[in-house]
C-alpha cells in the first residue's frame, strides 16, 4: 500500500482547493471528491489518486511558471533581437528522460493496485450478480442457494421508504462486515456493469461470460451504486444497494431470505421488465 503520507499531503492540497467532500455512502449534490472509502481496495485507489494529484499539480505549476517566464523574458520588448538557436541537446534529452522517469514512478504503484484488485483473496461469501434490462438478480449459492430480483424504487416509493432518489431498491444485497465477498457478474441480455464506488468495485456483466471481483466492507452501513455501462433506455434506473451488517445479523437475514425467496427459482428462466414508472 502506498504510504499514508501521500494521503495526508494530498488531503491538505485538496482542502486548500475546497475539494473535500462529506462522509456519506451515497453521492451528494455538488460533490467533487470521492465517497469515503469503505474497503481496502478503495483505500488504495484513493492513495493512488492522491499521489497522482500531487504529481499533476506540480507539473501544472511548473508549466505555468515556465510559460510566464518565457512571456516576460522573451517578449519582443525585453528581447528585441531574437535568438537564432534551434537546438539544445541537454534540454532535449532532459524533456525526454524526465517524463519517462515520472511515468515509471506512476506505473509501479499503478501495477501494484491493479494486481491487488485482480487477485481475489479466499472469499468468505460468494454472490452472483446478473444484469438484466433493467434490474439486477442476485444469487447466494453458499447460503441456501436462493435468488431474488432487485429493482429500483419509483420516486414515490423511495420517498416513502426514506431512500435516496434513483438509488434505493426493493430488495437489497446484504453482506457481513469485515468479510471477503466475491462477486461473480454476468449479463442476461446486454452488457451491464456492477459498480459500488465506496468499495472501489466496477465489473462488467457480459452475456455468456463470468467475471469476478471482490470487496471487503470495513464498516456497517448502507452503500449505493449503479449500473455503469450504457444498457438501454432504463440504464439510469438500475441502482445497486448493499447493506453491510454484523455477521450475526447476516446469518439471521440469510435464514429469513431463504424462506422468503424459496419460490424464486421456479421463475429463474423467465424475463421480467422493470416497471417504467417514475
Amino acid at each position: 500500500m502506498l504510504h499514508r503520507k501521500w494521503t495526508i499531503g494530498a488531503g491538505v492540497l485538496a482542502g486548500a482547493l475546497g475539494w473535500v467532500s462529506a462522509a456519506f455512502a451515497a453521492p451528494e449534490p455538488w460533490q467533487m471528491g470521492f465517497q469515503p472509502a469503505a474497503s481496502p481496495v478503495m483505500e488504495r485507489i484513493e492513495d493512488f489518486h492522491h499521489l497522482l494529484l500531487v504529481i499533476i499539480t506540480l507539473i501544472s505549476l511548473f508549466v505555468l511558471a515556465l510559460l510566464l517566464w518565457i512571456m516576460v523574458r522573451y517578449n519582443s520588448r525585453a528581447n528585441p533581437t531574437p535568438s537564432k538557436v534551434s537546438h539544445n541537446t541537454l534540454l532535449e534529452v532532459a524533456w525526454t528522460i524526465i517524463p519517462v522517469i515520472i511515468l515509471v514512478l506512476i506505473a509501479i504503484p499503478s501495477f501494484r493496485l491493479l494486481y491487488f484488485e485482480a487477485e481475489i483473496p479466499q472469499p468468505d461469501l460468494t454472490i452472483k450478480a446478473i444484469g438484466k434490462q433493467w434490474y439486477w438478480t442476485y444469487e447466494y449459492p453458499q447460503n441456501g442457494d436462493f435468488q431474488f430480483d432487485s429493482l429500483g424504487l419509483s420516486d414515490a416509493a423511495a420517498a416513502k421508504a426514506g431512500e435516496p432518489r434513483l438509488l434505493g431498491v426493493d430488495n437489497v444485497v446484504v453482506v457481513p462486515v469485515n468479510k471477503v465477498v466475491k462477486v461473480i457478474t454476468t449479463g442476461a441480455d446486454v452488457i451491464h456493469s456492477w459498480a459500488v464506488p465506496a468499495f472501489g468495485v466496477k465489473m462488467d456483466a457480459v452475456p455468456g461470460r463470468l467475471n469476478a471481483t471482490w470487496f471487503k466492507a470495513e464498516r456497517v452501513g448502507t452503500y449505493y451504486g449503479e449500473c455503469s455501462e450504457l444498457c438501454g433506455a432504463r440504464h439510469a434506473f438500475m441502482p445497486i444497494e448493499v447493506k453491510v451488517v454484523s455477521e450475526a445479523d447476516f446469518e439471521t437475514w440469510a435464514a429469513a431470505a431463504k424462506k422468503k425467496f424459496a419460490d424464486n427459482d421456479v421463475n429463474a428462466g423467465m424475463t421480467r421488465t422493470a416497471a417504467l414508472v417514475k
